[in-house]
């Protein structure tokens, strides 16, 4: 039994490190076999809607059941869906339908948020009280690792499929995510997340006022982010900038590379060393930066100018920016979170976190063909400035 914190940690990274690639991995899996059958980039699309609709509800009800079952089982109940959703898809591809695919990502949008609420859940009852820089570091590595990995199992997935072919390549990650989930469970603590209490179901949703506050503004920061980056700019790339398939991949899976590598560093970055932890006043402040960039932005390519590199330089700007928002809030939640029933808490965050997601994916579609990229990061804007002025209100100090 690993039994220390730094023990611990160190086994639910790695849980959430071999997840996170498989996912990232499924993801290009499905985008790039799909389109070679034949499917348009709406039906590729739209496979993932029901993937970020369970999202929702996963993180809603996946708190209630963290807190009455033990973080380690709702953790362990995630990889274990997640082999099963990569199972299904091991059929002749006669059977691989619309339908079909959309069920089995369902099923790894529910595996995914099970586990990433229990591995950021877990966190808080590593971490004494006393210890928030520890906390806030802890948190931005497992943040920032996540969404390096993810963007590598971009590349692992195209790569997979070259390699092996689709049928091979999803059996390849059922084997080594089972063998991820016999580990977990010899090793994990058993005890880990339980409450002493067992929380109602009408408990579900937050009666905290700083909790409630930084979910309404992480609805709107990844809601921002999603308007334009999910389907507007990987068209617009292809359509009106002429890009490969593969330079709009290859660009997208550096970003989420890049983007994780700034999270991780953040804590650096907003000035740990000098002893400096974020609060509301954080937040507000890197809110603004984001906003004045992606303004910037949309009022550049309104000229038309230079479209090409301004996008690019904007793209990377935006997104170094963003990382550092997204790691404030990662922090902010789980030090706001109360130590007895912490997933609760945790979870109602990100479920807010995921419903930004699925409506900034359905506003990306939408906007992009009604009005262009341009019209999609006005959007973007509109809800930047919207977390920005929640951000105003959220405590000036972590309620510890």
């Amino acid at each position: 039994m690993a039994s220390s914190p730094l023990q611990q940690y160190s086994l639910i990274t790695a849980n959430y490190w071999a997840f996170t690639l498989t996912d990232g991995a499924l993801r290009m899996l499905v985008v790039l076999y799909f389109h070679q059958l034949g499917y348009s980039p709406l039906e590729v699309a739209s496979l993932f809607l029901l993937y970020e609709f369970c999202g929702v509800v996963t993180n809603l009800v996946g708190g209630w059941l963290a807190a009455r079952m033990g973080l380690n089982h709702t953790m362990h109940l995630g990889l274990a869906l997640q082999i099963v959703a990569l199972a299904m898809l091991l059929v002749d591809a006669e059977q691989l339908t619309l339908v079909y695919v959309m069920l089995a990502q369902a099923l790894s949008g529910i595996a995914k948020d099970l586990n990433k609420m229990s591995a950021k859940s877990s966190i808080k009852l590593l971490v004494s009280s006393d210890a928030q820089g520890k906390l806030y570091q802890w948190v931005a590595l497992l943040t920032g690792s996540k969404n390096t990995l993810k963007g590598v199992g971009f590349f692992l997935g195209g790569l997979l499929l070259s390699l092996f072919g689709f049928t091979q390549a999803i059996a390849v990650m059922v084997i080594a995510l089972c063998v991820v989930l016999v580990v977990s469970i010899c090793f994990l603590e058993k005890e880990l997340g339980k409450t002493q209490y067992k929380p109602k179901f009408k408990e579900l949703f937050s009666k905290s006022k700083a909790i409630n506050q930084l979910s309404a503004a992480r609805f709107f920061l990844f809601g921002a982010r999603d308007i334009w980056f999910v389907i507007a700019l990987p068209v617009f790339l292809q359509e009106q900038l002429q890009w490969t398939y593969t330079e709009v991949g290859s660009l997208l899976a550096l970003w989420v590379m890049a983007y994780g590598l700034v999270q991780a560093v953040a804590p650096y970055i907003t000035g740990i060393r000098q002893g400096k932890i974020p609060s509301g006043k954080t937040a507000w402040q890197w809110a603004g930066a984001l906003l004045l960039s992606a303004c910037s932005l949309t009022g550049i390519l309104m000229l038309h100018w230079q479209v090409e590199n301004v996008l690019i330089a904007g793209l990377l700007i935006f997104g170094a920016l963003f990382a550092i928002n997204s790691s404030v809030h990662s922090y902010l939640i789980v030090a706001y979170a109360s130590e007895e029933g912490v997933s609760l808490d945790i979870g109602f965050y990100y479920m807010a976190n995921a419903l930004g997601r699925l409506v900034g994916t359905l506003l990306s579609g939408w906007l992009y063909q009604a009005a262009g990229l341009t019209a999609c990061l006005f959007a973007t804007s509109i809800f930047i400035l919207f977390a920005f002025i929640i951000s105003t209100i959220l405590p000036r100090q972590a309620q510890i």
